[in-house]
């Protein structure tokens, strides 16, 4: 071997022997040294010099110091010799390298020996062969043995494992692992230390052990009944080839697949192994009869024997779960076994929940329905019965359900159902409890029915929501037509007065102030209208970002500096079919709402998006139908809406403003114009963190074939100079005031004006005149024949006019009565004097 390496013996070789002599001689000197400074100056304190007992004192450290360096030069050599020993009794071939020039520094016992050379120390290193030499006459170790030497030639480490088709001293397939890394030097020579050990017996090993795992699997997927392996997140992680047969999956395609447990159960199914925590360490099986779903979604009857370990903190590892065969007759009974399928599928697949209890309220066996009521995460305090039947209920109700339970067990029947509340997602639900006995015997069970009763509850509180706001619709729209009628006379002899007074006269204000709170009045009127969808709308087809970037200066304005509007977009905005006079009205209101309901200020968040069909499912409300719509959400960070007020909040004048500060007719008016605009209103609020409404307005299609509605005559208004006009003019109203008002003015401005109470006086009218009138101004809602039948009548006896009708309710509410095509005139109630003149006269010329 070279030098540098050589073996150390560890015995009392002659270094050894004279550093312990020299350990000896140190200490004896230091000792005598030490003993001179303590009588030097104690002893004798006047007979020493100082500068000798200073050179003592240096004496005594210089030999601190050679001890010190002989100690650590003993410690590097017995290093050396550790390491060198190691080297040499290992079994791993070591080779020591200079990467420059490639020459072989030093080879151990163990690389001499696997390259077939003598192991003797007399082997000089030039006669080494290196690694390149070794593998070099093997081309399969070309290609690892140059990856290594790259490594090595950039000083980083590698590692290699080599197949050699005929090993280097023995015949037939051997295995090599090479390594290289880069080994420290004082010098500045790179030197490289290789390594080189047989892993044959290794690889043979690990052969052997995947041999007989391939035999295993091939056992385990042969096997005569499926078996499955599913994670914690439901993936499947394993299935054999006898469950992917049954199934019709094609084990190739399974990994890439992803197949999750779902994917292989009814909707149901899932939850009845869904995956829960346990007790730590503990093994949970369960044997489960249900339906699996094959590829071409057929369901085939199976039973699961399925267990779950758990690990140290309770949370579910991969199951094992063995699926036996229940759809080839392997039963002896075979209609024992049809009669088992069917009750399995029956009781898996009810819409309802099952459950057998015991009378502590244990569940024994439950259906996927029933699962479902389970806490997923049960709490400290429910962990021990997170599979009772208390669980499912708040403790508020309990006690009415164990009272339940002990009947039943008493053998009670004809038990009422309990309407309870659950204890997850605030739901309710209606609960059977029966008693449990086979063949006559009672038994210490029962079976607990839970028939989910939430959407039912709702629908049910929503019609009667519904019938409430129709009802109230239908009240205020009532008293807003007559209180129109009253309206109509005081605005309209008002106006006549106005007209024989001059500003000047004493009376002229007095006048004025009539009409003004008339007008306060008709605006009143007008909210109610909207609430009970019959104010006049005139819908176009807009998109809310140009309506709402035109409106949002004036909400900043409205809002105030304390409060920070900020209005954002959906891309693509869909477009939609509304007033956008009306629309702008609801926003401002809504506005002015969450403003005073941040007296402190705030922040008024407006977006708008699109909502699918799907999309619109989740929003909550299962009265809103599938369909693609617009929301515009307005959402505020003030006071919030009690939850007892919340179904309140829309009914015509409901406020909880002060005395004098609002009409309760706001949110009443948005409420009418969204409905009548063929969308929905929702609201939500939590106390001290604000509140939400969302509009949804139906999507606007272009291609939609819109059923021709009859044509209201375009009546174009310039400017008129000159009000008065001639004409024969019918004037059909049943108040006798408004009626009156009409006939007086039309018959100032030059007309000539026949009167009547209704439509069938209207047509003797008619008949008395010999049909000879020019224009027609009927009311719409009279007694006897209202204004639409009225016209029909009309037309059928050959009566050509133009007619106008006036009314206090929209113009939607009679138009789809009006006989198709047939053009009229429409003119709102109440109405100014002028405004009659000028829309009789447009009408004629």
């Amino acid at each position: 071997m070279s030098k540098p390496f050589e073996t150390m013996e560890f015995t009392a070789s002659p270094a050894n022997l004279a550093f312990r002599i020299l350990e000896f001689v140190a200490v004896a000197l230091i000792l005598i040294g030490l003993s001179l400074i303590v009588f030097g100056y104690v002893g004798f304190p006047s007979g020493r010099n100082p500068f000798e007992l200073a050179g003592v004192a240096g004496l005594l450290l210089c030999v601190l110091v050679i001890v010190s360096w002989f100690a650590r030069r003993q410690d590097i050599e017995t290093a050396k010799a550790i390491t060198a020993r190691i080297a040499e009794t290992t079994g791993e071939g070591f080779l020591v390298v200079e990467q420059a020039s490639k020459r072989v520094l030093y080879a151990n016992k163990a690389y001499l020996k696997l390259i077939g050379l003598a192991s003797e120390r007399t082997v000089s290193p030039i006669f080494i062969p290196s690694i390149d030499a070794v593998f070099g006459s093997a081309i399969e170790a070309t290609q690892p043995i140059y990856r290594l030497s790259i490594l090595a030639n950039a000083g980083k480490e590698g590692q290699e494992d080599v197949r050699l088709i005929n090993g280097i001293t023995a015949s037939g397939p051997t295995w090599y692992r090479v390594r290289t890394a880069p080994m420290p030097s004082s010098s500045r020579r790179r030197l490289v230390l290789w390594s080189v050990s047989d892993i044959t017996r290794e690889r043979e090993r690990q052969e052997n052990v995947f041999q007989e795992l391939q035999y295993a699997i091939d056992y385990l997927d042969h096997a005569p009944a499926g078996f499955f392996s599913i994670n914690a997140d439901g993936d499947i992680v394993y299935l054999n080839a006898t469950l992917a047969q049954w199934l019709g999956y094609d084990l190739a395609d399974f990994a890439s697949s992803k197949l999750k447990w779902v994917d292989l159960v009814p909707s149901n199914g899932e939850v009845l192994i869904a995956s829960k925590n346990g007790h730590p360490g503990e093994t949970k099986t369960e044997t489960i009869d249900l339906d699996l779903k094959t590829v071409s979604e057929k369901l085939i009857p199976v039973r699961l024997i399925h267990q779950v370990i758990f690990d140290s903190v309770g949370h579910p590892g991969a199951s094992r779960t063995l699926v036996l065969d229940r759809f080839t007759g392997a039963s002896a009974d075979e209609a024992q076994r049809i009669a088992e399928v069917r009750f399995a599928r029956f009781f898996t697949n009810s819409p309802f929940g099952i459950a057998t209890v015991s009378a502590e309220g244990h569940i024994l066996r439950m259906n996927p329905s029933f699962a479902r009521l389970l806490p997923k995460e049960p709490s400290a305090e429910l962990n021990e019965v997170k599979h009772s039947l208390w669980s499912i209920i708040p403790d508020s109700e309990r006690d009415a359900l164990r009272s339940r339970l002990q009947l039943a067990l008493e053998g009670k029947g004809d038990l009422p159902p309990l309407d309870l509340q659950l204890a997850l997602h605030n739901r309710s639900a209606r609960i059977y409890v029966i008693n449990f006995n086979v063949g006559g015997q009672q038994r210490d069970e029962a079976i607990v029915y839970v028939l989910d009763t939430t959407d039912q509850r709702a629908l049910e509180a929503q019609f009667a929501q519904a019938q409430k706001m129709q009802a109230v619709g239908e009240l205020a729209g009532g008293v807003a037509h007559d209180f129109n009628n009253v309206l109509q006379g005081i605005l309209g002899y008002a106006d006549l007065l106005l007209a024989n007074h001059r500003p000047t006269d004493p009376s002229f204000q007095d006048i004025m102030q009539i009409k003004q709170n008339a007008n306060r009045a008709a605006g009143l009127v007008r909210h109610l209208l909207a609430f009970s969808r019959r104010q006049t709308l005139r819908p176009v087809v807009v998109h809310f970002t140009e309506v709402l970037s035109d409106l949002s200066t004036l909400l900043k304005r409205l809002l105030g500096q304390r409060v920070e509007l900020d209005v954002r977009h959906d891309r693509d905005l869909w477009p939609v079919k509304a007033d956008p006079t009306q629309f702008e009205q609801v926003i401002v209101n809504l506005a002015v709402n969450a403003r005073d309901a941040m007296p402190n200020g705030g922040n008024l968040n407006i977006r708008t998006s699109n909502v699918t069909a799907a999309a619109s499912r989740s929003l909550g409300d299962t009265s809103i139908p599938a369909a693609d719509y617009v929301m515009v959400e307005i959402s505020d960070t003030g006071e919030g809406i009690e939850a007892d007020i919340l179904d309140k909040i829309f009914e015509p004048f409901f406020t909880t403003k002060e005395v004098g500060k609002g009409t309760g007719l706001g949110l009443s008016m948005v409420y009418g114009f969204v409905k009548q605009s063929g969308g929905y209103i929702l609201c939500d609020s939590t106390i001290g963190q604000g509140t939400r409404f969302r509009i949804l307005l139906p999507r606007f299609i272009a291609s939609e074939q819109v059923a021709p509605a009859p044509e209201q005559i375009s009546v174009q208004k310039p400017v008129i100079v000159d009000l008065s006009g001639q004409g024969t003019v019918l004037l059909v109203e049943d108040e006798d005031a408004v009626r009156a008002f009409g006939a007086r003015a039309l018959t100032q401005r030059g007309y000539k004006v026949l009167e009547a109470a209704s439509g069938i006086e209207a047509l003797e009218v008619l008949e008395e005149n010999d049909r000879q009138v020019d224009l027609i101004v009927s009311d719409v809602v009279m007694p006897e024949m209202d204004g639409p039948t009225f016209l029909r009548e009309a037309r059928a006896r050959g009566i050509s006019a133009k007619i106008i009708f006036v009314s206090g309710y929209a113009e939607e509410a009679f138009s789809k009565n009006m006989p198709e095509g047939e053009e009229f005139g429409f003119l709102p109630k109440p109405f100014s004097l002028k405004q009659l003149i000028e829309t009789v006269k447009a009408a004629l010329s």
